[in-house]
């Protein structure tokens, strides 16, 4: 009896002595000094929908007509100035935004949906591309016109995708054929070569975080670069996973890691390094290959993209790239509200000055190939934004990510294990770098993202049932507002 006494005073105290937390890292935080973008436009968002509504009452034909007239004058201005290198100040841009969303509720209100509004922003995508070569991208008016228009014209484009139906559709959307001379391969109808990276969107709680937890909100969470054998024309993607860090994949285990969007990106054939060197963007992609063979590169949480000893996603192929004398990402990413660097904080970033998957978008040295969504998951795709939105919103309010302290022992087993599992070259349950707390204080992340969800799902079917459409995207941010307000 004796003996058990001391067992269970022994496991009492080592659970005790793991009861007690570390200290924070809070003074290795690097901040940003920016302000993060907002539209600030509820009133815009509410007429265009209602304009939607009014527009599904006009008869077919005549819709089709006042469609016409307005794609033909958007049409006439950008004519004009397609050719020529504007401003991110210039008028021109200013009014393509505004033609472009007054037409698009229009559109969306068709039986048959006009294709004309695809082909337009893809225009005006190539446009922006080619005159921000030109600009000065750490300046906040380019940077604001860059986000504005390729940001918000997709947002509008997916409005009208998703008051499609299956058969008008559009899952792939081709913009430029930048040329390559690297190796290829044919990845969900889309021609991908060696050194493209592609910009992707998870479907775990996580990803609508990296997406949204921006100061330029965005719609992408992870980047891969595409690495394709010459002698074989096999295809590798190189990316860095929270869970083992940075590793290849096949293309199918690329594809069943769920996707729920995806751009590809070429850097531009008339780089300096690239007009002398064709081949360039396969020999960056072979050496990321053979470097992530030759050593375990574990994922870093602080978002360092200085230290390659351990890489987050975007940080895979800057660092690969950089090796050849390109420098990705422009502009530095930044993350500058506070409830935001709370929370982010506690999974371990420490750097808000950083490379974040979206803003790859918007680099001038790069040219959007492609981008490709799938009918069945765009609207998941919104719906978490919309949740995120609503939940970092709480955070800048002072909301908190929260653990049960009484459950940090039994976590930090769990870690031991893990890092047992990580030496011997395995995933553990928590992942390498990632501590027991922030382990506790993700389950509470994912209960408080799920819970909202599922409660705005409801919501959404009673707007559905009430009025016949799915609800458009800041009628989602208002409905998981209130979800959590209530």
């Amino acid at each position: 009896m004796k003996k058990i006494y001391i067992f269970l005073l022994v496991i009492l105290g080592l659970y005790v002595l793991l009861l007690i937390p570390f200290p924070s890292n809070e003074k290795n935080i690097q901040k940003a000094t920016h302000n993060p973008f907002i539209w600030n436009q509820d009133s815009l968002w509410e007429g265009l929908e209602i304009r939607f509504q009014e527009a599904k009452r006009i008869p077919s034909i005549e819709l089709d007509s006042i469609v016409n007239d307005l794609s033909y004058n958007a049409d006439a201005l950008l004519n004009t100035l397609e050719n020529t290198i504007s401003k991110p100040d210039d008028s021109l841009y200013s009014l393509i935004e505004t033609n472009f969303f007054n037409i698009t509720p229009l559109i969306a209100a068709q039986p048959k949906k006009s294709d004309w509004y695809i082909n337009y922003y893809n225009r005006v995508r190539k446009k922006i591309k080619s005159d921000s070569r030109f600009w000065n991208m750490n300046h906040i008016n380019a940077r604001n016109t860059s986000y504005r228009l390729l940001y918000g014209m997709r947002a509008s484009v997916e409005e009208v995708l998703l008051q499609s139906n299956n058969n008008d559709f559009i899952s792939t959307m081709y913009v430029t054929e930048e040329p390559s001379v690297t190796p290829s391969v044919n990845i969900l109808g889309i021609k991908v070569h060696s050194g493209d990276l592609l910009i992707s969107r998870g479907g775990a709680e996580v990803s609508a975080f990296i997406s949204r937890g921006n100061d330029y909100p965005g719609n992408f969470s992870h980047v891969a670069i595409i690495h394709i054998d010459k002698a074989t024309n096999k295809p590798y993607f190189v990316e860095a996973h929270i869970e083992k860090g940075v590793a290849i994949s096949s293309l199918k285990t690329y594809l069943n890691d769920k996707k729920l969007r995806f751009i590809v990106m070429r850097p531009r054939n008339d780089l300096p390094q690239i007009e002398s060197n064709p081949m360039l963007p396969y020999q960056v992609s072979s050496y990321i290959f053979k470097e992530s063979q030759t050593r375990h590169i574990p994922y870093d949480f602080k978002m360092d993209y200085y230290d390659s000893s351990a890489m987050f996603c975007s940080e895979v192929g800057s660092y690969a790239y950089k090796q050849f004398g390109i420098s990705l990402w422009e502009f530095k990413s930044t993350i500058s509200s506070d409830g935001v660097m709370d929370w982010l904080n506690t999974f371990g970033v420490e750097n808000f000055v950083t490379q974040m998957p979206s803003d790859l978008e918007y680099d001038p040295m790069l040219s959007v190939v492609a981008e490709w969504r799938d009918k069945d998951i765009l609207f998941q795709d919104h719906l978490d934004n919309a949740v995120m939105d609503a939940l970092l919103s709480e955070a800048n309010n002072g909301a908190k990510l929260d653990y049960n302290i009484f459950m940090l022992p039994l976590a930090r087993v769990i870690k031991g294990y893990s890092y047992i599992f990580n030496i011997m070259g395995k995933e553990g349950v928590i992942p390498e770098g990632m501590d027991a707390i922030s382990a506790l204080k993700n389950n509470n992340f994912v209960e408080k993202f799920q819970n909202c969800k599922t409660q705005t799902k409801v919501k959404i079917e009673t707007f559905k049932k009430l009025n016949g459409y799915l609800p458009p995207y800041w009628q989602l941010v208002k409905m998981a507002e209130n979800t959590l307000s209530n």
